[in-house]
């Protein structure tokens, strides 16, 4: 869990704080030229950049393997926190707060890493902390990708037992749906509303075999008949 005292010492001093209106140098991370450690998918948006960014410093380190796992455990910590989210995306921040955001952080990702500390030091230097769940998120995709996984979330009403959810894998890794000599990251998802059936989410393809999705169809049916 992440430190209670730091989080207090934070939310008690930011909300005194006015943002400070200045031009400020933007850090990056150092990227030699040419296509060597070179993400395997393009991800969007500024957190995608900032991942991007540091799968190809971690790729260039030989460190991908413990950067993705450390990336993991931040991104559980901030998506359990909300109100440690609200606090890295505070404006009013100051090098201090950051400073002992970035420590705490740090530890909790292994501190063992001086990719992961730079990648740290280069969103708070940068006023991004907030977007560090994104980053998150957006280096697993690309982690996956440069495994030869492809994430399959099946969303049911009900969690589905093991031998259900292996017999829809090996259904699936057979189809069109996964390339060649790709592997699944299959997810169970639970869902009452969607009342039965599966949702089967694959990459970017979804397969709706869900009731509630049959009973809409049934409504807009009848109401354009009517």
């Amino acid at each position: 869990m992440f430190s209670r005292q730091a989080l207090r010492a934070v939310r008690a001093t930011a909300p005194q704080r006015a943002l400070a209106l200045r031009a400020a140098p933007v850090r990056a991370f150092a990227a030699a030229a040419g296509t060597e450690g070179q993400p395997p998918i393009t991800v969007f948006g500024l957190d995608g950049t900032y991942a991007s960014a540091l799968y190809t410093a971690a790729s260039k380190s030989s460190s991908l393997d413990p950067t993705a796992k450390a990336l993991a455990n931040l991104g559980a910590i901030v998506e359990k926190d909300t109100k440690l989210s609200q606090i890295l995306a505070a404006p009013t921040l100051t090098p201090e707060d950051k400073s002992a955001i970035v420590a705490e952080l740090n530890k909790h990702a292994g501190g063992s890493s001086a990719t992961v500390k730079n990648f740290l030091d280069t969103l708070a230097e940068n006023n991004r902390l907030g977007l560090l769940q994104g980053v998150c998120s957006k280096f697993g995709q690309i982690m996956a990708a440069a495994r030869g996984e492809v994430e399959m979330t099946v969303t049911s009403a009900q969690a589905l037992d093991s031998k259900t959810l292996s017999r829809l894998e090996t259904a699936v890794a057979k189809s069109s749906y996964v390339g060649q000599g790709k592997k699944l990251k299959v997810t169970n998802q639970v869902n009452p509303d969607i009342v039965g059936g599966l949702v089967v989410e694959v990459g970017d393809r979804t397969i709706d075999l869900s009731v509630s999705s049959r009973i809409a169809k049934m409504n807009k049916l009848l109401t354009d008949t009517l």
